[in-house]
């Protein structure tokens, strides 16, 4: 990975943030992209501090002109984009009946757009470098969760847009990986939105029983230089789920309903 130039969305806190300390630790050129300018020039410092060449960009993924402008600051910056990865992303935790459907269309526009905004400009340069594309999908992309319809519907977009990219380029060198992590420990679910649009202001669930941000970054750049196509992690709730959804979806959907259905403030009842 050394003097690869890596764009990573939402590099302000969570995976995004794990992977640029990933990467600079191998010799990367890092790009960070993410809302809070404020947070990404504390890890600029962080990351120049320790001799990374590194550039942040002011980014909302969800508005097409700043992701036009992420990628053309980049290769004014490096002259090149080996590795483009489409971090950026929010959650939602509410009963689709119940949910106000502006809910759904900003899931759509950060979780699908963004990855479509930023793949699509970044593409060119991409191809030349024979680089990757990689989409930081979720368990929810392989499998509907109930109370988060937008969440899986988003990441479902996405993985069939990846998986579309991918097969266009069969030959032209390109790498495509998409990553479904699982339950990781970070920020989203703090961010995540409910019924009303609102943040639902904490987590359901208990962060130090998941797997690390930090795990996640170091699973995902090994995937990164062999090539992967897919990675998804954790064994049960990961790998073991989508595998038995192929073949007994009744019995997993009902399973993923009582799992969710037992979440302190479910909305699922």
């Amino acid at each position: 990975m050394k003097n690869k130039v890596v764009i990573i969305t939402g590099a302000s806190s969570g995976i995004g943030l794990a992977c640029a300390r990933e990467f600079a630790a191998q010799g990367s050129k890092i790009v960070m992209a993410a809302r809070s300018i404020e947070k990404l020039k504390e890890v600029e410092n962080e990351l120049r501090n320790n001799g990374t060449e590194v550039i942040s960009v002011q980014t909302d993924v969800s508005k097409e002109d700043d992701c036009r402008r992420l990628i053309e600051e980049t290769v004014q910056a490096f002259g090149k984009i080996d590795i483009l990865i489409n971090n950026a992303g929010i959650s939602m935790r509410a009963n689709f009946l119940d949910v106000e459907l502006d809910v759904l269309r900003r899931l759509m526009d950060v979780n699908f757009w963004g990855t479509v905004y930023c793949t699509k400009y970044a593409l060119p340069y991409i191809l030349k470098e024979k680089g990757s594309v990689v989409g930081v999908s979720s368990i929810a992309g392989y499998l509907g969760l109930p109370g988060r319809t937008g969440y899986s519907s988003s990441k479902f977009a996405m993985r069939g847009f990846l998986e579309t990219v991918r097969n266009e380029n069969i030959g032209n060198g390109l790498h495509v990986l998409i990553v479904a992590p699982g339950f990781t420990a970070s920020n989203v679910r703090f961010s995540a939105l409910t019924a009303d649009g609102s943040q639902q202001g904490e987590t359901p669930r208990k962060e130090n029983k998941m797997m690390s941000a930090e795990e996640v970054a170091r699973k995902m750049r090994k995937a990164i230089k062999r090539r992967k196509r897919e990675l998804i992690l954790t064994f049960v709730e990961g790998k073991l789920t989508v595998f038995l959804n192929k073949f007994i979806p009744s019995f997993i959907a009902r399973m993923s309903y009582e799992m969710m259905k037992k979440e302190p403030d479910s909305p699922i009842k």
